[in-house]
């Protein structure tokens, strides 16, 4: 029996954030016949792995450091038991639970046909769905866009890598681990790192350089990686994994064998593993040769500013592009692509596409981190050395205060200028309250604001914000 055929104008391959996006204004909005297919659970990387469950872990570690503080404010705290991780996991699951079932009553909303299966290209315009059942099903649409985000790699050189797990895992976990090593040195291996142990977990990164976060500003690179050491978090440097293999008498625990700086032959155990270096695209099961559609280099999709592959009506935007990882870069950019390719009049939306240039980025780091714009060695190699002038300060939050000098965090502010005009070409921040500071000083980044303007704007007392329009 020939499988059923549906038909639409628009169809979008992934149920993340960014493909959801772009469905719902398509449909929503603009009135398109749009469909959505999803193989797993709505909401995506972000919703159910990602963004939204790390930032209630995050929360979690933020409470149990506050109390920890509260003691140099006079307050006592009598813990009767330790944290209860698996209470929590279970909540903040319910939570993610609640949120899946928001995305599919949006989706119904704005009228876009929902189908759990997983879709492989047949043609430049149709697919076929396998359902739940392992029934099929094919849909043709006028365009097709390919959203099915990355999933996070495990080495495949070392043996037992596999016993190991990775930030999916991460959210599975029912117990707190003992001993935790962390392999990798980019964002969510610092974000992960740090709610161990502010949680109570031994902690552990293993790092190939000297610093992590190496994509961030130097200033950035060097105030975490101290703090994290001033935290009690055992940095390797210069660290390759050779093998992990289970504990021959500890329960639950592995073997991990490294090198680092100070040791050729190091094995140490941990009772979990995870692997956080650098993700892959979702492509292996859509197909892609079917429809002739290219993928650069790195094997990601390869699309232009357009969000267009080289197919015609096919299009591809988020993680599976791989240009900046971040939920609201996809939603961005999915509402932008909905808008020039259905919205009227023409004129108005035929060139809509979304700028990638200055979009602000928080690291749920201990402290946290706030990024836009360029580092100040991209900005002297892209502008040149002398057309380029940095203004920078490091100090003690107020929060610190009641402290004692080896319980105090650090707090380091950063904008690069460049030309005449001290035009704001990078911010980097590290402190308390980052991640909520940083969303204004973006938008003035965007507006092309100058050193100027930062000192124009009066000073609000007492913060640690204020530091950005005061200095010298």
């Amino acid at each position: 029996m020939a499988p059923v055929t549906k038909e639409c104008d628009f169809l979008v391959i992934g149920g993340g954030s960014g493909g959801l996006a772009c469905a719902r204004r398509a449909s929503g909005q603009h009135g398109i016949k749009s469909i959505a297919i999803e193989s797993n659970r709505l909401g995506g990387t972000c919703v159910n792995v990602g963004c939204v469950p790390k930032k209630v872990t995050w929360n979690a570690a933020a409470i149990r450091e506050t109390m920890h503080d509260g003691k140099a404010y006079g307050f006592s705290f009598e813990e009767t038991a330790p944290f209860d991780w698996t209470t929590f996991k279970h909540k903040r699951d319910a939570y993610v639970h609640r949120l899946n079932g928001i995305y599919e009553k949006n989706l119904a909303h704005d009228n876009v046909e929902y189908i759990h299966g997983r879709a492989s290209l047949i043609s430049p315009t149709e697919v076929e769905v396998t359902l739940d059942d392992k029934t099929k099903t094919r849909v043709s649409a006028k365009k097709i866009l390919i959203a099915t985000g990355g999933y996070p790699r495990i080495p495949s050189n070392i043996p037992g890598a596999d016993m190991g797990i990775t930030s999916d895992g991460f959210f599975e976990l029912e117990k707190q681990p003992k001993k935790v090593a962390l392999v990798g040195a980019g964002y969510i291996a610092v974000e992960m790192a740090g709610m161990f142990n502010a949680l109570g977990s031994e902690t552990h990164m293993f790092i190939r350089q000297n610093s992590f976060l190496r994509s961030f500003d130097p200033m950035i690179q060097d105030v975490v990686t101290k703090e994290y050491e001033r935290q009690g978090i055992h940095i390797h440097r210069g660290s390759n994994q050779t093998k992990v293999e289970k504990h021959p008498s500890k329960e639950g625990f592995m073997n991990l064998h490294y090198t680092d700086s100070n040791t050729k032959s190091g094995v140490d155990d941990f009772d979990c593993i995870l692997w956080a270096i650098g993700r892959a695209p979702e492509v292996e099961h859509v197909n892609l040769p079917a429809a002739g559609v290219e993928l650069n280099d790195h094997g990601m999709i390869k699309v232009d500013d357009f969000q267009n592959t080289n197919v015609p009506n096919v299009y591809a935007l988020g993680d599976v592009c791989g240009r900046i990882e971040l939920t609201p870069v996809a939603i961005a950019a999915g509402r932008k692509l909905a808008d020039r390719l259905f919205g009227q009049p023409r004129e108005k939306f035929a060139n809509s596409h979304l700028n990638y240039d200055n979009v602000p980025s928080v690291v749920f780091a201990h402290p946290e981190v706030g990024s836009v714009g360029l580092s100040e060695p991209a900005a002297r190699e892209k502008f040149g050395d002398a057309n380029v002038k940095v203004y920078k300060t490091a100090f003690t939050a107020m929060y610190y205060a009641m402290m004692e000098p080896d319980q105090k965090g650090p707090t380091s502010y950063k904008l690069v200028c460049v030309g005449p005009e001290e035009k704001v070409v990078g911010l980097h921040i590290v402190g308390i309250g980052s991640s909520e500071m940083l969303q204004g000083f973006g938008v003035a980044i965007k507006m092309g604001a100058t050193k100027a303007d930062f000192d124009s704007c009066v000073a609000i007392h007492p913060t640690s914000s204020e530091e950005l329009v005061t200095l010298k």
